[in-house]
């Protein structure tokens, strides 16, 4: 995709406009004006699917390549989630090995990203012209007591997914009736005192209600899609589930991946609107957003199955889905609120700690000498 970035003159065709001059595709002007205005969120929105080439860049500041910032910019998010969840071995080495990196690279790379710590960031890294990382994982179970959690609050983890698979907090999307146990409902309480978003994309259906039901902050699914559209998929959540969520404030993250958008046959942008569509019809428009679950690439270069949606260009994505929302009349102030206003209002209110008190002191939470470091 070398040159989608290239920007240049705009090419003027009747309202429409060429973005850039190596694309041959057109996005209205009110499109482009709605993307320019949002703060745009993508909660599961990744910098690279390529593992090894991420942890080079992580690793090493000159690996990171100004195209593949300058790819980022031009794509139109503000903000991404790009958490990963780690589920072998031992995870919570693997978890804090994670967040440190990204600490690491965010600092070193100052100029170009902010870490998102507050709801105030998020506008802080678009007026800057700058991109927010929040700080996340798939995974829970690196918190093996309470005091993890307010070590890796203090590290800068912002939301964490309760499971995977099944661990000590719940069920895994695998086995729907698995509960949220007594220790998970521990957690997302220290979540909520401390100011850590939960999340339940991953989780099993009976966890997902428990967690809303325990929970005293709104809840988070940060990439899912809706089982009424794909009734084969464990990983799609439910009706009930998605009205729960939205009575408590949550918001839904509608993903791209093909086999969550459409069980089988041909998979469009169109597909993925009838997602959104159905969020907005049960819950609201308030509780619809964006959750790719892809980079600007796309997944179709992992493995043999077809993952990507047909005729989607995944650096232009989040034009794709604005124009596709002003198809379906969509207003304005409502495409600003599914592009990332919703989940910067959820996430907001997640974020605020109980009290002062409930924040971690980080002297007791990282003992010297032990190779880590917070990122201030």
């Amino acid at each position: 995709m070398g040159g989608v970035y290239a920007l240049g003159a705009p090419f003027f065709n009747r309202g429409r406009y060429r973005l850039f001059a190596s694309s041959p595709l057109e996005y209205s002007a009110r499109a482009i004006e709605l993307i320019q205005r949002s703060t745009v969120i993508d909660m599961l929105g990744l910098l690279t699917l390529d593992y090894r080439r991420l942890l080079a860049w992580q690793t090493n500041t000159l690996a990171f390549p100004d195209e593949e910032y300058k790819r980022l910019l031009a794509s139109g998010v503000n903000a991404i989630q790009p958490a990963v969840g780690f589920v072998e071995g031992d995870v919570h080495r693997s978890s804090l090995d994670d967040i440190v990196r990204w600490n690491r690279f965010l600092r070193e790379h100052a100029h170009q990203f902010v870490r998102v710590d507050r709801a105030a960031d998020l506008e802080r890294a678009k007026t800057s012209g700058r991109v927010g990382v929040i700080l996340g994982l798939q995974n829970s179970a690196h918190f093996r007591t309470l005091e993890d959690v307010d070590n890796f609050f203090a590290l800068g983890q912002r939301v964490s997914q309760l499971t995977y698979f099944d661990n000590a907090l719940g069920g895994g999307s695998e086995a729907p009736a698995h509960e949220l146990s007594p220790y998970g409902a521990q957690v997302v309480e220290r979540m909520n005192r401390l100011g850590m978003a939960v999340d339940v994309s991953h989780c099993s259906d009976r966890t997902t209600l428990d967690a809303i039901d325990v929970s005293s902050r709104p809840v988070l699914v940060t990439h899912s899609n809706c089982r009424a559209l794909v009734p084969s998929s464990a990983r799609c959540k439910t009706n009930e589930s998605i009205r729960k969520l939205a009575a408590k404030g949550g918001v839904f993250g509608v993903t791209m991946v093909r086999y969550f958008v459409r069980p089988s046959g041909p998979a469009t942008i169109e597909d993925f609107l009838d997602h959104i569509d159905h969020v907005a019809s049960i819950a609201g428009v308030e509780h619809a957003g964006l959750g790719t679950d892809v980079d600007l690439d796309g997944r179709d270069g992992a493995g043999g199955r077809k993952q990507d949606l047909d005729g989607v260009r995944y650096p232009l994505k989040i034009f794709d889905a604005a124009e596709g929302l002003l198809r379906r009349k969509y207003t304005g102030p409502d495409i600003e609120l599914i592009l990332g206003g919703n989940f910067r209002r959820v996430l907001a209110e997640a974020w605020r700690p109980a009290a002062a008190s409930a924040l971690p002191a980080p002297a007791a939470v990282i003992p010297a000498g032990n190779g880590y470091e917070l990122f201030a």
